[in-house]
């Protein structure tokens, strides 16, 4: 199974919003309630694009997952954390496409001088039909450390659900970090690699 990776357009909406509203609908995996518009969905792509990573996976030019990240905070001192999200076709869960899409999305952050990236994902003690813990885990794998939760602080499908912060770092903290680039400087990255697979 040969997957690719290439970074998403505005055009790619429809795809993306069929792998998401399931999660919406069925799962406490986001916190969204309302599965948004097709212009809306398109308008947020668009707005990560202009200074941040969305990629997407394919197989046989079909989207079967998807990745992007953004800011962690409004204020400047932010600039070098953001906070990282990543979405996988339901029938192609647990077969390394996160792995692959996360793995490229850390490369990409990285060479844009992002030095810390931070996931926030719902969590439960005792899971249930809407919420496992698949993404505690695979956010441990992938080597990111808790540094927080915040208690019942989600109420869907008439629950309470926690959030747990974890936190990775990328790049070293140097006194004078290296100004932020837009992933427009970067993600020339995604296609330099041999038929652009990562």
């Amino acid at each position: 199974m040969e997957i690719t990776i290439r970074a998403a357009t505005p055009q790619d909406a429809q795809a993306l919003l069929d792998i998401y509203a399931p999660y919406i609908k069925n799962t406490a995996i986001t916190f969204e309630y309302e599965i948004p518009s097709l212009q809306e969905f398109t308008d947020r792509i668009t707005q990560t694009l202009q200074k941040y990573p969305y990629i997407v996976a394919e197989l046989d030019n079909t989207i079967i997952g998807y990745a992007y990240a953004g800011a962690f905070g409004k204020r400047a001192a932010y600039t070098w954390t953001a906070e990282t999200s990543i979405y996988i076709a339901q029938n192609f869960r647990k077969m390394g496409i996160g792995k692959k899409l996360y793995e490229a999305l850390e490369k990409l952050l990285k060479a844009q001088n992002i030095i810390n990236i931070i996931a926030c994902v719902a969590y439960t003690e005792q899971p249930d039909k809407h919420l496992n813990k698949n993404s505690l885990q695979f956010h441990k794998h992938m080597g990111y450390e808790i540094v927080g939760k915040l208690n019942q602080c989600g109420y869907k499908f008439h629950k309470w659900y926690d959030i747990i912060h974890f936190e990775k770092y990328i790049g070293s903290h140097i006194v004078s970090p290296f100004p932020l680039k837009n992933f427009d400087d970067v993600k020339f990255m995604l296609y330099n690699q041999g038929d652009n697979k990562l």
